[in-house]
C-alpha cells in the first residue's frame, strides 16, 4: 500500500462522505459505482493512488478510499465529524432506525408554513428530516435546522434529524439521490411529502418568520463586498476611497476598507510579488471581506485582482457566508494609467527593475462578470462615484444617491451597538469647553519634512494668537529625528530641538482637525480611526472647502461646517515629498504649504469665530 499525499475533501465531499459511512443500512458503500448519483474527482497525481486519505479541514481522518479505476471506489469509515452546530442530530440511518421506527418521515427543505404545520397535526408522531447539505436547502442549514426545530416543538410529537445531503447541481440526480437517502432512514416506514404551504395560503408562523428574516435578510441588509479590480494608476483606490467617505458620511453601515496596498503592510506582510504570493493575497483579502460579509458589513476592497480564477474564489467565499458579492471593474485604458504613473513604477516596469508587473510583464484578465464597468479618463472622482451609487441603489443594495440625506442618529432597539457605532461615526463629539484652542494636527510620512514645516509655519501665521495650537506627526519612520535640512531655510531657530514622531490614536482623538500632506496619509489614519473622519482631511482638500465656504464661517463652526459638507480628497492636491530631491523641490514644496496655509489658517483663527 503507497501513502499517498491527504486530499482535503469539499463540504459537499464531507456530506455524501458521512451519509455513506455512517450508515450499515445504506446500499451504497463507495464512490464512482456504476449508475451511482455520487462522484469523487481526485487530483491527478492522486488518481492512480493506492488509497486515498480523505480528511476534514482542521486534518483530522475521516475515511480511506480505494481508487479502482471505472469500477466502485470502496470507502472505509475511519471516524465521523467531530464538530458542527446541531451536531448531535446528525445521526447515522442504524441509530435513526433504532430510535425511532415506526413513525412517519417528513423531508424538509425550507421552513413550515402554518398550513404544513396544520397538515401534520393528524400524522402521529413525526420524524422530520431536515435535509442539510451544502445547496439543498433554501435556507442556510443552520437556520433550516432552527426553522425545523422551532416548528417540532410546535407538534405534539416530533422529532428532527439532520440529513447532510448536499446538491450536485443537476436536478434529477439529486432528486434521485433525495428519493434514496430518504427511503433508508425511512426504512419501510412512510414518508409523507409537505404539501406547499405557500401556494396554499400558508404563512409562516412569528418564530419561524424571525429566523428567515434573519437568515435571508432584504439586499440593503446583508452583508456587502464592494471588489474594485483594475490596473495600477486606475483609479479604483482613489473611487473606493470616495465611497467609504459617502458610506461613513451616512453612517448607516458598518464598514471596513481593505485596500491592496495596506492588505499587504499588515495581513500580508512578508509575501513577495511572484504570482503565488499576488494571488495568495487577493484570497486572503476576500476572506477577511468574507467574515465581514457575514456578520452584515459592508467591506470596501480595492486591489489590482488581476486573475480572473482568484476573483472567482473570493466571490465564492462571499456567497458561502451569505453576503452580496458586487464587482466594479475599473477600466481605465493602460495608456491613461502609464500617463499618471504618479509613483513611477510603470518606467520602472518599462526597464525591467520591476519583475511581474501587472499590465506590462504580466496580464491583467479583464472580468467577464462584473456589476458596473467604469472608465475614468478625463472624469472627475464624483462623476466616476456617481456611476457606482447609481449601480449600487439600481442593484437593491445601497443607496446613497440622496446626499441631502441626514445622518442616522436614532439608536434602534432591535441592533443597538450596531446602530450606536453608526451614531458615533455620524456625529462628532461635541468639545467639552467651546472657548478651548482649537487643537490643529499636521501629518505627513516621517514628520521630518512637510507636517514640521507646516507646524512652524502655521505658528508664524498666528502669531502669538492663543486660540488655535498646532503640532505635527508621521505615519512612518523614525522616532526622535530633526527636521530636514532641506526644509529649513528661514526656520532654523524655530526648529531648535524639534524631534520627530509617530502619530498615535490618542495625538487623533485630542485633535479637533487633522490635516495630511497627502490623501494617502488621510485614507492610512482613516483606517485606523474611522469614526474621525469628519475632522481629518488632506491639506489641499481642506483649503478648497475653506475657499468654497468663503468667509463667512470661521473657527469650529467651519471646522464642523467642512466635515458634514466636503468632497472627496484629491491626490492631485497632494502635497508632494521633498525628501532628499534635492533645494529647487524643497523650495517648491515649501511655497506650496505656505499658499495653502494662507488659505486655512485666518479661517480657523478662534477668535474670529462667531460663538
Amino acid at each position: 500500500m503507497s501513502t499517498p499525499p491527504q486530499h482535503h475533501p469539499s463540504p459537499t465531499e464531507l456530506d455524501d462522505l458521512e451519509l455513506l459511512v455512517t450508515g450499515a443500512a445504506a446500499p451504497i458503500v463507495g464512490f464512482n459505482e456504476p449508475g451511482s448519483p455520487l462522484t469523487l474527482t481526485l487530483p491527478d497525481d492522486l488518481a492512480t493512488a493506492d488509497v486515498v486519505e480523505l480528511v476534514d479541514p482542521e486534518g483530522l481522518p475521516l475515511a480511506r478510499v480505494t481508487p479502482r479505476g471505472d469500477a466502485g471506489w470502496p470507502v472505509e469509515a475511519l471516524t465521523h465529524a467531530q464538530y458542527g452546530p446541531f451536531r448531535s442530530l446528525y445521526l447515522s440511518p442504524a441509530d435513526v432506525r433504532e430510535r425511532y421506527a415506526g413513525r412517519t418521515f417528513v423531508p424538509v427543505v425550507d421552513a413550515l408554513t402554518d398550513t404544513q404545520i396544520e397538515d401534520l397535526q393528524g400524522l402521529g408522531p413525526v420524524v422530520l428530516l431536515a435535509l442539510a447539505g451544502a445547496g439543498t436547502p433554501e435556507l442556510s442549514p443552520v437556520a433550516l435546522v432552527r426553522a425545523t426545530l422551532t416548528a417540532a416543538a410546535m407538534l405534539t410529537a416530533a422529532d428532527v434529524v439532520v440529513v447532510p445531503l448536499a446538491a450536485h447541481g443537476d436536478a434529477d440526480t439529486d432528486h434521485a439521490l433525495g428519493a434514496q437517502v430518504v427511503g433508508i432512514y425511512a426504512g419501510g416506514d412512510p414518508v409523507h411529502g409537505l404539501v406547499d404551504g405557500l401556494v396554499d395560503g400558508g404563512d409562516l408562523p412569528d418564530e419561524i418568520a424571525v429566523i428567515v428574516d434573519r437568515d435571508q435578510p432584504t439586499p440593503e441588509e446583508r452583508g456587502l463586498v464592494l471588489f474594485f479590480t483594475g490596473l495600477s494608476g486606475s483609479g479604483k483606490s482613489t473611487l473606493a476611497r470616495a465611497l467609504m467617505d459617502r458610506l461613513l458620511e451616512r453612517g448607516e453601515r458598518p464598514v471596513t476598507s481593505l485596500d491592496g496596498d495596506v492588505v499587504r503592510r499588515h495581513l500580508s506582510a512578508g509575501l513577495t510579488f511572484s504570482r503565488e504570493d499576488r494571488e495568495t493575497n487577493i484570497r486572503r483579502i476576500g476572506w477577511v471581506a468574507a467574515e465581514i460579509a457575514r456578520h452584515g458589513g459592508v467591506a470596501v476592497c480595492s486591489p489590482i485582482a488581476p486573475y480572473d480564477e482568484t476573483r472567482q474564489q473570493v466571490r465564492a467565499m462571499v456567497a458561502a457566508t451569505g453576503g452580496a458579492f458586487f464587482l466594479v471593474h475599473v477600466a481605465t485604458p493602460l495608456e491613461e494609467c502609464e500617463r499618471r504613473d504618479r509613483k513611477g513604477l510603470y518606467a520602472k516596469a518599462r526597464r525591467g527593475e520591476i519583475p511581474e508587473f501587472t499590465g506590462i510583464s504580466s496580464p491583467y484578465e479583464e472580468p467577464t462578470d462584473a456589476d458596473l464597468r467604469v472608465d475614468t479618463t478625463g472624469r472627475s472622482i464624483d462623476a466616476a462615484l456617481d456611476d457606482v451609487l447609481v449601480a449600487l441603489r439600481d442593484a437593491g443594495y445601497l443607496d446613497l444617491t440622496d446626499t441631502d440625506a441626514p445622518p442616522l442618529v436614532e439608536v434602534r432597539a432591535e441592533h443597538p451597538l450596531v446602530e450606536v457605532r453608526a451614531q458615533r461615526a455620524s456625529k462628532p463629539a461635541e468639545p467639552t469647553n467651546p472657548s478651548a484652542p482649537l487643537r490643529v494636527l499636521f501629518v505627513c510620512t516621517a514628520n521630518i519634512c512637510r507636517s514640521p514645516y507646516m507646524e512652524l509655519a502655521a505658528r508664524r501665521l498666528v502669531g502669538g494668537d492663543p486660540s488655535v495650537t498646532f503640532s505635527s506627526a508621521g505615519t512612518h519612520g523614525l522616532d526622535a529625528q530633526p527636521m530636514s535640512e532641506e526644509m529649513l531655510p528661514g526656520y532654523e531657530t524655530d526648529a531648535d530641538g524639534f524631534r520627530s514622531r509617530r502619530v498615535n490614536a490618542e495625538m487623533i482623538t485630542s485633535a479637533d482637525l487633522v490635516l495630511t500632506a497627502e490623501a494617502a496619509h488621510r485614507t492610512f489614519l482613516l483606517e485606523e480611526h474611522p469614526e474621525a473622519f469628519r475632522k481629518v482631511f488632506s491639506l489641499g482638500q481642506f483649503a478648497e472647502a475653506v475657499a468654497a465656504h468663503g468667509s463667512t464661517t470661521t473657527g469650529r463652526e467651519l471646522v464642523e461646517k467642512v466635515g458634514r459638507h466636503r468632497s472627496a480628497a484629491d491626490p492631485r492636491d497632494d502635497v508632494a515629498d521633498p525628501y532628499r530631491r534635492g533645494p529647487e523641490v524643497a523650495a517648491a514644496c515649501s511655497a506650496r504649504i505656505d499658499g495653502l496655509l494662507a488659505i486655512v489658517v485666518p479661517a480657523i483663527l478662534q477668535n474670529r469665530a462667531t460663538q
